[in-house]
């Protein structure tokens, strides 16, 4: 048998909770963790800059909290979703991590995608509904849990989504889809297996360093609040309402993405990012 995965590192419950703004109860309850879920992807966006400066990104749970927590800023599923593990764990949830295949905006002619997204899966004590959490998935996020083997549609504060059965060879995976204005379009499959924290490394190396990886050639970031949902991909802005309908997308001026990634998005934008926020303009939505 393979040695039991240690417990999750501590976090500063505290500094978390001013950080996304709650100060509900402190216990493992469906409400807290609707709570939770809603309040984190408005206050710490998704986001991939420092993939652009050239910098490693660090999966020890110091450097997390210390990027997302304590300097304001925000980063992708393994900073996440992460987090919200050590969250959820140290207030007394049964959690473990999963990992997903992406099929969210796949070109139909695109070979399949390596399983390079991290998600959750959340148990209340004494209770056996499980439920799928995710605060890593950008313009897309859920803002709220997920009954992970529901087929029902389910409503979220910022749209439906569903989840159906699918790879029953690989031991019935579970596909999760969101209504864009009445079309349920895939955003990923969830593979059932549970992964300690460490199996993640190699993937987050992939993501941040190698060349086929989208991250490195172009801007991702995202906020969901409670009525919207910003996504930038490289210097094109798109805003969508809580019902997933669009309401705009436009390409911004270097000063205009500078200027939406602070205001809109929510980042402490640095003088130093303005070369890379040049570069993304040049790519446009072709990078």
């Amino acid at each position: 048998m393979a040695p039991a995965e240690a417990a999750s590192p501590s976090v500063d419950l505290d500094a978390y909770f001013a950080r996304i703004g709650y100060d509900g109860p402190r216990e493992p309850t469906l409400a807290v963790l609707r709570a939770i879920h809603q309040k984190h992807p408005d206050a710490i966006p998704f986001e991939n800059l420092d993939v652009l400066l050239g910098r490693p990104i660090d999966l020890d749970p110091a450097a997390i909290d210390a990027k997302l927590i304590g300097a304001g800023r925000g980063g992708y599923c393994y900073e996440q979703n992460g987090l919200l593990k050590r969250v959820l764990t140290a207030l007394g949830f049964d959690v473990r991590g999963l990992m997903a295949r992406v099929w969210w905006m796949k070109p139909a002619d695109a070979p399949t995608r390596a399983r390079s997204h991290m998600v959750l899966s959340v148990k209340i004590p004494g209770e056996s509904e499980t439920w799928l959490a995710d605060v890593g998935f950008g313009g897309c996020v859920l803002t709220a849990p997920l009954r992970l083997f529901s087929d029902e549609v389910q409503e979220t504060p910022n749209g439906a989504f569903r989840l159906e059965t699918v790879a029953p060879d690989m031991g019935g995976e579970r596909l999760v889809l969101a209504d864009l204005s009445g079309h349920w379009a895939p955003t990923y499959q969830v593979a059932l297996g549970p992964l300690a924290d460490v199996d993640y490394e190699h993937a987050n190396y992939y993501t941040y360093a190698h060349p086929d990886s989208h991250f490195t050639w172009s801007l991702t970031a995202g906020r969901t609040t409670p009525t919207a949902r910003y996504a930038m991909k490289n210097n094109r802005l798109t805003h969508r309402d809580v019902t997933g309908a669009l309401v705009e997308q436009r390409d911004l001026s270097v000063d205009e993405l500078e200027a939406t990634l602070r205001d809109v998005i929510g980042l402490p934008v640095e003088p130093s990012w303005r070369p890379v926020l040049e570069t993304v303009v040049a790519w446009g939505t072709s990078g």
